[in-house]
């Protein structure tokens, strides 16, 4: 680093505003919501999403209540232009949600784009180009009137095309790309002439969407640009003014909600901040800020849990322990003091009173999880210590999630003894939790082979001391396995690993599912040397260990399905 950084960096100059209103403003109600984690989420990926993942995601981030979901880059590539074809063409779209692409200011990729679009009843174009002086300097070698010119002439060209195709209802969005590092008069001057072209009205209004696509300043900065815009601004009452704000400098989740109080109506980003960069702005931490504060935010989070796995599986990429309300640990305490206030909250909060409980903003269980409190961290107890010691002396590698709740068990069992653990003791405590639940199903025997579309199983299994047999098909044997259970489960997380070398290895395998008839996730773990077997041991694990902690009357009736099979 330089010693003196001023010579190569310069702060960003305020704006002069001094009659600035926002700081006394109050958010009351929600945005205007836009996911781009189809888009510009995707584009941020190591792999981007393929059709199956984008629609998997396109089809929870409609379960969620996002009504404007920005889907593709169509002319970016054959797979984003496929996307919205297929989309359109099998009618997937709900009546109560508009896509929204995206395309540069440039002819040929505004036509592809509306190629795109064919077919779709409602449709927002939303058209950009880069706006900051070193843009305009280095890159396109424009002064001010050219970079008006380009993008004047893609919004003829944009309201010409849409003329053309009456069928679709229409809706236009223009960003001025590098808002931030655009003289703010300039700003105010391309999006005026774009709207001159467009002709927006309080009944048809377009989007002018100002982008921090580097963050550059402090989040009131931000809020100062977006309020000399929100007062400045031609047509106002037929403009709704739209953020997207990145997180170069970790602040966009501040200059969101500051630009809230300023005047924007509208707010574009990703589920748990995925984008270029540091991110685009977190929507779900947005979210549940506001509702904390007591407004909903018209998006449904209640099972927060099923929304960052499938954000994981569609993107491949981990959701941080830490992050606000949904990482895997931000609801577990570590310190005995934060444990103890906690719990004693817990005593005295009423189910119909105003949320008062010590450390914790927001109630677990609106969001579909539970508070997990661990032991305390030491080399011998602590889960830190739990999982260190079960590696280092069995060579046993514990799942994160799995980790916390295995904690919690040997917590249990060191209360009543009063004494630390040895490794022995641990593991006898581990195989008698996970690898000894075997009732009421016991695994017997299993045959497996590949079918047409995936794998084949037959299982026979113990039920109440009677041989059953259960076949089922499916995109690999586990898959197949689940099927032929014919209970209400699925997988959320599965992982498999050796835990010694040769070629008599033993394998384990972990699964986390999903039951319909257990609160939280079940985790089950499987040993043996060969992979299948294992994992068929630990759905057994994971299922025998709900159905132990249920009355004997609700076993049967969710074992039923099997029961005729005797």
């Amino acid at each position: 680093m330089l010693k003196h950084p001023a010579g190569k960096y310069q702060p960003f100059a305020p704006v002069n505003l001094c009659d600035r209103t926002w700081v006394n403003q109050t958010i009351t109600q929600p945005p205007i919501w836009l996911s781009t984690d189809l888009r510009d989420g995707n584009q941020a990926l190591i792999e981007p999403m393929n059709v199956q993942r984008k629609l998997q995601l396109f089809q929870m981030l409609v379960k969620l209540g996002f009504q404007e979901i920005e889907v593709a880059f169509p002319s970016a590539s054959s797979t984003d232009f496929d996307f919205v074809r297929l989309l359109i063409e099998q009618q997937l779209i709900p009546e109560t949600v508009t896509i929204q692409v995206l395309t540069q200011a440039r002819e040929d990729l505004i036509r592809r784009t509306f190629e795109s679009l064919q077919g779709a009843k409602r449709a927002i174009v939303h058209v950009y180009n880069a706006t900051s002086p070193v843009f305009r300097r280095v890159v396109f070698g424009r002064d001010r009137l050219g970079t008006i010119d380009l993008a004047v002439s893609a919004a003829r060209l944009i309201k010409h095309l849409a003329a053309e195709h009456p069928e679709t209802d229409w809706h236009f969005q223009y960003s001025p790309e590098t808002f931030t590092a655009t003289e703010l008069d300039f700003a105010k001057d391309i999006c005026d002439a774009v709207t001159e072209v467009w002709q927006p009205t309080p009944h048809h209004k377009v989007i002018l969407n100002l982008p921090a696509t580097v963050e550059v300043a402090t989040p009131n900065i931000f809020a100062d640009q977006v309020e000399w815009m929100h007062r400045h601004l031609a047509r106002r009452d037929s403009v709704i003014i739209s953020v997207h704000p990145h997180n170069d400098r970790g602040c966009a989740i501040a200059a969101a909600e500051l630009a809230q109080l300023a005047g924007a109506e509208r707010i574009e980003g990703c589920l748990f901040g995925n984008g270029e960069r540091t991110g685009n702005v977190d929507l779900v931490t947005l979210a549940l800020n506001l509702y904390t504060q007591g407004i909903h935010p018209g998006l449904d989070f209640s099972q927060i849990n099923d929304v960052a796995r499938t954000i994981e599986d569609c993107t491949q990429l981990p959701i941080h322990p830490r992050h606000p309300y949904v990482g895997d640990l931000v609801f577990t305490a570590f310190s005995g003091s934060h444990q103890d206030a906690i719990k004693k909250g817990f005593a005295v909060q009423q189910p119909d009173a105003l949320w008062e409980v010590p450390y914790l903003p927001l109630d677990p269980a609106d969001v579909g999880r539970t508070y997990e409190s661990v032991v305390r961290v030491n080399s011998q107890s602590g889960k830190g210590g739990i999982a260190f010691l079960l590696e280092r002396e069995c060579g046993l590698v514990l799942p994160r999630r799995l980790q916390i709740e295995f904690s919690q068990v040997v917590q249990q069992v060191m209360d009543d003894l009063g004494k630390e653990l040895t490794a022995q003791d641990l593991w006898r405590l581990f195989e008698q939790e996970y690898l000894q639940a075997t009732s009421p199903l016991k695994y017997v025997e299993h045959h497996s082979s590949k079918v047409l579309d995936g794998d084949a199983i037959a299982v026979t299994l113990q039920l109440q001391q009677q041989p059953i047999v259960i076949q089922g098909q499916g995109n690999g044997p586990i898959d197949a396995f689940i099927h032929a259970l014919g209970l209400t489960i699925r997988v959320h997380q599965y992982e498999e690993r050796s835990l010694e070398q040769g070629s008599n290895a033993k394998a384990v395998a972990f699964v986390e599912l999903v039951a319909e008839f257990a609160q939280s996730p079940l985790h089950g773990v499987g040993i043996h040397t060969n992979i299948v077997t294992a994992s068929i041991l630990a759905v057994l694990s994971a299922i025998n260990r709900g159905l132990q902690k249920m009355a004997q009357s609700q076993q049967v009736q969710v074992l039923q399905p099997l029961t005729k099979m005797k």
